[in-house]
């Protein structure tokens, strides 16, 4: 190994190659009816299959911040051979700022089969035994396919022909249930709020106009980047949305104001819950929101003082 070689640890092709390995050995561990090993060998390949998508965007992504030796190594100088990579909570936190449909009830369930994998492995609980296939495989492709999408990959990438065919159909009957749930929910929230009669409908309408989101406590159940308002669903009224930062980008700057130096920053967030205080619909995941018909994308558009004044090309 070249002193520019980047280590295989931190290496894309080699964290996608493993992950697809490891697939390979979990889908095999299902044909023999092997179930807990199944889920065994899928939840490592679903931490390596994270670890590769940022590895893809810069290895430092996956690095151990506290371990210099690693972070040397992800830019490509090879100090030691003993290199650290980032924790599953960690990793799973930062899939969440970098790929905008793994939401936060993405991270639980991916957080959630690791802490049954290192109970497994690490003491003498069966954490597996508990869990029913037709509860955890939908939502483990769909965690895949997400991460999948975010590196600009697919199912096919990662898996056999006829694999990924049987995967796909998994993840397509599991969200076309979830669809007719959120409609039923939708629906019902409508139904709930049209027994109020209609003076007491405008009224509550007509009031939350004039309120803000910092007006109601415990909207959402996670800790946002941003909220904006939007139309509820179910019942026309104000409702809300929060979600975090995907993208920000400065698209207009000046510096001829005398009190200093401006400039336009348009900043994107991708929303992951909603709710609206009106008739109280509750929609979490960007997967139900966009079952509800909504969009998911939200930008707006901010100017802000400049930290540093450019400079004028004096000599």
């Amino acid at each position: 190994m070249t002193e520019n070689q980047l280590n295989l640890a931190l290496n894309f092709d080699a964290i996608f190659g493993k992950s697809k390995r490891y697939i390979c050995k979990a889908l095999s561990k299902k044909e023999e009816g092997d179930l807990d090993e199944y889920q065994l060998w899928a939840s490592l390949a679903l931490e390596l299959l994270g670890k590769a998508a940022l590895s893809k965007i810069h290895p430092c992504l996956i690095a151990d911040p506290n371990h210099f030796q690693s972070i040397f190594a992800a830019a490509g100088k090879n100090i030691s051979t003993d290199i650290k990579t980032i924790t599953a909570n960690t990793l799973f936190d930062r899939l969440r700022h970098v790929i905008p449909h793994f939401d936060e009830p993405v991270r639980k369930f991916c957080a959630g089969i690791s802490l049954r994998r290192n109970a497994e492995l690490h003491s003498g609980e069966t954490p597996f035994c508990a869990m029913r296939l037709e509860v955890w495989e939908p939502r483990y492709w769909h965690a895949s396919q997400v991460i999948l999408h975010g590196m600009g990959a697919s199912l096919g990438d990662w898996l056999d022909v006829s694999q990924a065919d049987v995967s796909r159909r998994i993840i397509k009957f599991a969200m076309e249930a979830k669809c007719q749930a959120v409609s039923i929910r939708v629906n019902l929230a409508k139904e709930v709020f049209e027994t109020r009669t209609q003076a007491d409908r405008n009224k509550a309408i007509e009031e939350s106009k004039h309120l803000n989101a910092y007006h109601y406590k415990n909207l959402f159940t996670f800790s946002e980047d941003h909220r904006w308002a939007c139309v509820c669903p179910s019942c026309n009224g104000k409702a809300y949305m929060a979600g975090l930062k995907t993208d920000e980008e400065v698209i207009d700057q000046h510096d001829d104001d005398p009190d200093g130096a401006w400039e336009e920053v348009e900043t994107h967030y991708s929303a992951e819950q909603l709710h609206c205080p009106v008739c109280d619909l509750f929609l979490d995941g960007y997967y139900e929101i966009e079952c509800a018909k909504l969009d998911i994308y939200h930008s707006e558009i901010k100017e802000r003082e400049m930290e540093y004044v450019q400079e004028y090309g004096n000599e």
